[in-house]
């Protein structure tokens, strides 16, 4: 990652830092309960990591993927509108699709169901409007993806994967993805263990998921995932310093 694009994600991080910090001093409740069965440090810090994680997660994700698209070559647009021009029969069938997945009568394929949806080429169209979380052209190539939170509910899910399914109806040739922007399983991509998205997605074997460290590398290339944590690292520590203070 060039020094640049470290920068940038440094200035990032570091206002969703500051502005759960505020919202930690500004919102805080004496708790005597709690602080005589915990700590106070331990309160400040859990306080801290919930308003840091929706800080993160709601457009702290979006601004740093989008600056490191930029950065390796590409156009990038955070929630990208498209209408897409659907037949009617495809749509029918996303919903047939999403509809047995949630009930449980299959199993997740995301090929297969594609070629399903791919198969309707005649009779009458709908126009849909779509948002993506990130939109990402490198030359003649296009890429949206939803960004959910890494342990998504049914719902979220769902919608994100009709979202893909008609982006994908609309030009067979786009590349689209599911991101989580970490996996709170571990490392692997195998160690994804939250079971409610599976009823969607097969999320260790469909190729239009990207979990973590795929996530990242996918967006900016290669290395980039490790050279995030070292960033995240090196606010960490000033950050530490600043609870403390609390």
């Amino acid at each position: 990652m060039k020094e640049e694009t470290k920068n940038a994600v440094r200035k990032i991080l570091k206002e969703c830092v500051d502005n759960a910090i505020t919202r930690v001093k500004k919102y805080s409740t004496h708790r005597p309960f709690h602080e005589a069965l915990l700590s106070k440090d331990l309160l400040i810090a859990s306080a801290f990591e919930r308003s840091f994680s929706t800080s993160l997660g709601q457009r702290g994700v979006e601004k740093i993927s989008q600056r490191i698209a930029i950065d390796n070559g590409c156009e990038c647009v955070r929630q990208k509108e498209t209408q897409v021009n659907v037949y009617k029969g495809a749509v029918d069938e996303i919903t047939r699709i999403l509809d047995d997945l949630r009930e449980g009568i299959k199993k997740p394929d995301w090929n297969t169901e594609l070629k399903k949806i791919c198969a309707f080429q005649k009779g009458d169209t709908v126009v849909v409007r779509v948002i993506s979380d990130l939109w990402i052209k490198n030359g003649d190539h296009e890429t949206f993806i939803s960004i959910k939170t890494v342990k998504p509910n049914l719902d979220q899910t769902e919608r994100a994967k009709r979202d893909l399914f008609l982006l994908k109806a609309d030009d067979p040739k786009r590349n689209v993805f599911f991101g989580l922007f970490y996996n709170p399983g571990g490392e692997n991509r195998t160690d994804y263990n939250w079971t409610v998205p599976n009823k969607i997605f097969n999320m260790l074997e469909d190729n239009c998921v990207l979990i973590g460290a795929d996530y990242w590398n996918y967006i900016g290339g290669k290395g980039t995932y490790s050279d995030l944590l070292d960033i995240f690292s090196e606010i960490g520590e000033n950050t530490r310093a600043q609870l403390q203070k609390l």
